[in-house]
C-alpha cells in the first residue's frame, strides 16, 4: 500500500512579484485584519495556484534581522498550510505584519491559518 505524500514547497511561481500584479492587487483587493496582520487579497487570480507576498514594515522593525525572521516565519506557516485552498483555484494574498512585537512561530502559524481559511471561504463563495 502506497500513500501519496504531498510536497509542501514554495516555488517562485507561487510568490507574487512584478509591479503590474502588485499594483492590481492593491487597487482591486479587499483589505482585512487578523490579530497581528493586515492582509489584502483577490479571491480568484485566474491561476490554478495561489500567490503570496509578505511585508514587514521598516517603521516597526529597524533591524533587517528581525524583519527577515518574521518573513521566514510567515513564509513557513504559509507553505505548511497552503493546501487549505480549494483545488485548481488560486488567490493573491499580501501579508502585512502589523504588531510591534516579534511573535512566536505558533502564533504566526495560527494567524496565517486563519487568514488562509478566510480567503478560502471567499474563493468558495464565487
Amino acid at each position: 500500500m502506497t500513500v501519496a505524500v504531498q510536497r509542501c514547497t514554495l516555488p517562485k511561481e507561487e510568490r507574487l512579484h512584478g509591479k503590474k500584479d502588485i499594483a492590481f492587487l492593491l487597487a482591486k483587493g479587499k483589505f482585512r485584519t487578523c490579530r497581528r496582520f493586515r492582509y489584502c487579497f483577490i479571491a480568484d487570480n485566474g491561476l490554478p495556484y495561489s500567490r503570496m507576498m509578505i511585508s514587514v514594515p521598516k517603521k516597526l522593525f529597524k533591524r533587517a534581522v528581525k524583519r527577515n525572521l518574521l518573513k521566514r516565519r510567515i513564509r513557513e506557516s504559509y507553505r505548511l498550510q497552503k493546501n487549505l485552498f480549494p483545488e485548481n483555484r488560486g488567490a493573491d494574498i499580501l501579508f502585512i505584519y502589523n504588531s510591534r512585537e516579534i511573535s512566536c512561530s505558533r502564533d504566526v502559524f495560527s494567524d496565517v491559518g486563519q487568514i488562509i481559511k478566510d480567503v478560502s471561504n471567499e474563493i468558495r463563495k464565487d
